[in-house]
């Protein structure tokens, strides 16, 4: 994991110059990075400028006084962790400093294998504390993502450059209808990637008004507006290390649009009223319904923010364009839904599925079926379980038959199934549609179509 990697960052705080030398030497030799500060004060600068893991701090200093320092990180979101060093303890000093958050406290002279050895574990809580953030910010997220089921051989290719494309760091931009599965992509892609064990954090950047999706992406400082009586890490911070996922891009505003194109291309940002810039190692994936280049093109999204989070382009193919992956994908919706009852679909259903058009994609399919779990009173969804407009939609027939052109009467078993033909032909074979329109029971349709020896106009030559 990348943060496992990073070096552990110590900030020495301690007005005597030749102790700190020594401790920087020693401390440099475990392998961490040592800065010094020479007084309370420039201890503070030193804190705001850069992010250390451990602070250890010195109580008696001048300028600003080493428990005063402790007083001021406190309040900081995510600040260091601090072991206290000075040569005039008392047991009052030391229950002072645990109190204000001290996670130690040493005796000077000390032995600096002990101060590494507390370095080191202080560093460690911090890290854990983190990440602890991290997963409070994925709780409204399923962590159990459905695999992707299909068939098709145009998502069987998407699938195919998934696995390509998922170990780089590349940005992806996901293109499709609502409702195509695009976040589910974003995950696959992020489960592939080194990044794994790192955070995959979500954000639907259309669903928020520009000052709010600004707080959320980039956090706050106490203070940086009406309400926030806290200071709040932004979802670039909690991403640290992991994926970012951008749902609809194409809704952010030209002035977030510059925002987002700095920290992209740097790493680089400040929080909303914040003066202290933050460093993060995130990835991009975003996604959007539109077409993303007539948007550049328009002049309504930026040309160089779109090259940064479209250096790759996944397009994902709407349902009705991969009607093969209708039957899979119903019995694993059913699979994922049995909670809500153990339930089969009819071939009836399973036909009217067929010839939907699904605007809503797979998200519809989802709720299609959910509802008729829950509404079916039987064990069995038959075409009387499912919403109207999947059943009778207006416009489906051509229009009405013209006059019967003069010549010889035929008979009204003729007429009738050349109705039915015709009906056949607009549904595209599909029967229980076809029952439907005609108001009949499929049982009597097929019967008909027997007697009438209907050819199957999906069968070719027919």
């Amino acid at each position: 994991m990348l943060a496992e990697a990073s070096p552990i960052r110590v900030l020495v705080a301690d007005d005597e110059r030749n102790f700190t030398q020594v401790l920087k030497m020693e401390l440099g030799r475990e392998g961490y990075v040592v800065d010094v500060a020479v007084d309370g004060r420039e201890a503070l600068g030193r804190l705001g400028a850069s992010e250390y893991d451990v602070l250890v701090l010195d109580l008696k200093m001048p300028e600003v006084p080493g428990m005063e320092v402790l007083r001021e990180i406190r309040s900081w979101e995510a600040g260091p962790e601090v072991i206290v060093l000075t040569g005039h303890a008392t047991v009052a000093t030391a229950i002072e400093a645990m109190k204000l958050g001290a996670y130690d406290y040493l005796t000077k002279p000390c032995k600096t294998e002990e101060l590494a050895l507390l370095v080191r574990k202080a560093s460690e809580k911090r890290r854990l504390l983190r990440e602890n953030l991290r997963l409070r910010a994925r709780v409204e997220r399923s962590e159990a993502f459905p695999q992707i089921v299909t068939q098709d051989p145009a998502m069987r290719a998407v699938l195919e450059m998934l696995v390509k494309i998922a170990p780089t760091d590349s940005a992806v931009l996901i293109q499709g209808e609502s409702g195509t599965g695009k976040e589910l992509v974003a995950n696959a892609i992020h489960q592939r990637s080194k990044r794994r064990d790192g955070p995959f954090v979500v954000i639907n950047c259309g669903a928020l008004q520009e000052t709010i999706l600004e707080s959320e992406l980039f956090g706050h400082e106490k203070g940086a507006f009406t309400g926030a009586v806290a200071a709040k890490p932004g979802l670039f911070e909690l991403a640290d290390g992991g994926t970012l996922f951008l749902d609809e891009i194409g809704e952010v505003s030209p002035a977030m649009q510059v925002r987002l194109l700095r920290v992209i291309e740097t790493g680089r940002f400040f929080r909303v009223g914040g003066v202290r810039e933050r460093l993060v190692d995130v990835r991009i994936l975003s996604a959007t319904n539109k077409d993303l280049r007539k948007v550049v093109e328009a002049g309504t999204f930026r040309q160089d923010l779109f090259y940064r989070v479209a250096m790759i382009t996944v397009s994902l193919p709407p349902l009705r364009d991969r009607p093969g992956d209708i039957p899979p994908l119903v019995q694993h919706i059913l699979e994922q839904q049995a909670a809500l009852g153990r339930k089969t679909v009819s071939p009836e259903a399973l036909d009217l599925f067929m010839a939907y058009p699904w605007p809503g994609n797979v998200r519809e399919l989802q709720h299609v079926i959910r509802r008729a779990l829950i509404l079916a009173p039987t064990d069995r969804i038959g075409p009387e379980d499912l919403p109207l407009d999947l059943r009778v939609r207006p416009g489906l027939l051509a229009p009405a038959a013209p006059a019967l052109p003069a010549g010889p009467l035929t008979t009204l078993q003729e007429l009738e199934r050349q109705h039915i033909v015709r009906v056949l032909t607009e549904v595209k074979g599909h029967r229980g549609r076809a029952a439907e329109i005609l108001g009949i029971d499929p049982k009597t349709l097929y019967r008909k179509i027997r007697v009438y020896r209907i050819p199957d106009p999906r069968q070719p030559g027919s």
